[in-house]
Formats: structure tokens, C-alpha cells, sequence
């Protein structure tokens, strides 16, 4: 038998048919093309469904069930995303309309939560009992598992690691708290970063600027990194700061959660140990369990974009 996994999100959909060794047979995707109205997204959701059934010569009678990650506060119990920015909806009855179109059984979770599972049944952190899966991105996002299951709190809307405060008064940050984690440590926290030090110091020349050809707005989550390894010691400034404020949360997750492991993902995780390794010497200083024999094991997630739609297509 076969599973679906669907990774609803702001700007793409994509279907994914799993087999039981937790590998992607076969993908299909579109265009989100938000807004438009409920009907016509899960029209879209089970014609890519479909389509990657089709792709790998699988008939969806041969599909045991359809599982979708979306990015917002989502209620598995109910069935019904509640809220979701990225999607502009409230309160859409998602699995009543996706059993309609498919005849088969749905189930939904937040992205986040849907790639971590995917990370600890095939990826990085598999084999672990206990693992924290964090994503830098736009904003943070997090997923929690705890023996072998998801954990969400008694709403399902824990794991918003992104919006724990850093920094008390500190940056405001677009859930309308100021200071929170994901203000200084998501992507789009980095780039600011470096925007801020080639603004500063009233600066004639700088080669972060340079490697964004000369325009600010051009400058990404890679640009600090490059310039750095090119011996630029303004970048090297801004990247310290940067692991400074990312450690500081990965060491909260630590103490609380003490996980197996704890996978970065997103783009910024691409850097591997140019990343990794200024990080575990911040928590090695800093976290509670020095002198403890087993330690948190630091590493980046290994599936990218298939980790929601394995961790999806798996949900239960």
C-alpha cells in the first residue's frame, strides 16, 4: 500500500505518493495561486494527488490514506484549519472537502509538525526517541517529537519555538510580541543583520554590498556567509552576532526538551558545518547538561521539501 502526503503551502502545492519504506515514488505540483476560494484549492490538493498517483502507474484505490501539512494553526481532531496567514483562510473544513474529492481518509497537521515527523522516520533524525526539528526560513518554524509522536499541546498549536523572547523589548516581531527568537535567527532576521552592519559605521566600501551588486535589496540569507569566507571581517561580525541569538534559542530547546537531536532546516542550513560548528561551541559552553555523558546531537535536516510530504503522508 501507498500513502499521499500533501504540502499545502503559500506559493506551491505538492503531492507526494509514499511507499512503506518512507520513499517518494512519485511528485506532482502547481501553483497555490492565493487567494481564491476553499473549493478551488482542494480542487487543486486531489487533481495533484491524482497526478502523482498517475506518474507512478498506482491507482488510488492502491492509496491507504492522504495526509496534508499546512502552514497556520491547524486542528487534526477536527479536521479544520482554523487559521492560516499564509492561505487566507479561517475555519476551512479541509478533510470533510478532500474525503469528498478522493473517497479516502484525510488527515491534516501544521507543516512544521509534518516535517519533523518526516525528518525523525527517514531522515536526520531517525532512530531517535525524542527530537526537535527547527526550519530557518522566513520566520522559524519548529516541530516537536516526543516517543515517536507529535507533540502540539492541548490546543495544537505548541511548538512555536520562533516565538519564545530572546530578547526582552528587543526587535518586534510579526506575531506583534517584541524580541522573540524568530526575529533575530530566521532568515529574514540574518539578512536584516546584514543590511543593518553595511548601513552602519558610515561605511565608504562594503564587500557584502558588493556581492549583492551594489543594490541592499539584493542582499540574502547567503550573503554574510559568502563574504565571510572571503575574509570580509564586517560579515564575520554579523555572523557572530547571528550565532549568538540562534544559539541562545537552541539552548532553551536543549534544556527543555533534552532531544536526541535537533535538526536545523532551511535554507541556511545549506552552510553545513560552516553553520554547525560556531553553534555546537556556543552550546557547549552554555548548555545546562555539560557535565552529562549523552548530549544533544546538532545537525541539518537531510530531506528538505520531502520531509513535509513524507512526514504528511504518515500521519496518524
Amino acid at each position: 500500500m501507498y500513502r499521499l502526503g500533501i504540502d499545502l503551502g503559500g506559493t506551491n502545492i505538492v503531492a507526494g505518493l509514499v511507499d512503506e519504506e518512507y520513499k517518494i515514488v512519485a511528485k506532482a505540483s502547481c501553483k497555490t495561486n492565493v487567494p481564491r476560494p476553499e473549493s478551488s484549492i482542494c480542487d487543486s490538493m486531489a487533481e495533484v494527488a491524482l497526478k502523482a498517483c498517475e506518474k507512478a502507474g498506482v491507482s488510488i484505490d492502491e492509496v491507504e490514506s492522504v495526509g496534508i501539512g499546512v502552514p497556520g494553526a491547524v486542528n487534526p481532531k477536527t479536521g479544520i484549519i482554523e487559521y492560516s496567514a499564509n492561505l487566507h483562510f479561517h475555519n476551512w473544513e479541509v478533510v470533510k472537502m478532500m474525503q469528498e474529492r478522493l473517497n479516502k481518509k484525510v488527515l491534516i497537521e501544521n507543516d512544521a509538525n509534518a516535517a519533523a515527523l518526516g525528518e525523525y522516520l527517514a531522515g536526520s533524525a531517525k532512530g531517535a526517541k525524542n527530537a526537535v526539528a527547527i526550519t530557518l526560513g522566513t520566520g522559524v518554524g519548529g516541530g516537536i517529537i516526543i516517543n515517536g509522536k507529535i507533540y502540539s499541546g492541548s490546543n495544537f498549536a505548541g511548538a512555536e519555538l520562533g516565538h519564545m523572547v530572546i530578547v526582552k523589548d528587543g526587535k518586534e516581531c510579526g506575531c506583534g510580541r517584541k524580541g522573540c527568537w524568530e526575529a533575530y535567527s530566521s532568515a529574514t532576521g540574518l539578512i536584516n543583520l546584514t543590511k543593518e552592519k553595511i548601513l552602519s559605521d558610515k561605511m565608504d566600501y562594503s564587500y557584502m554590498l558588493k556581492l549583492a551588486d551594489g543594490d541592499i535589496n539584493k542582499v540574502n540569507g547567503k550573503t554574510a556567509f559568502d563574504a565571510a569566507a572571503a575574509g570580509d571581517n564586517d560579515a564575520q561580525e554579523v555572523l557572530d552576532t547571528y550565532f549568538g541569538y540562534l544559539a541562545t534559542g537552541l539552548v532553551n530547546i536543549i534544556n527543555i526538551f533534552q532531544p536526541d537531536v535537533l535538526c536545523i532546516g532551511g535554507g541556511i542550513s545549506n552552510q553545513g558545518e560552516n553553520l554547525l560548528r560556531p553553534l555546537r561551541k556556543i552550546i557547549e559552553e552554555e548548555r545546562y547538561t555539560k557535565h552529562n555523558d549523552k548530549q544533544t546531537i546538532l545537525c541539518t535536516c537531510t530531506l528538505g521539501n520531502d520531509a513535509g510530504i513524507i512526514g504528511a503522508a504518515f500521519l496518524d
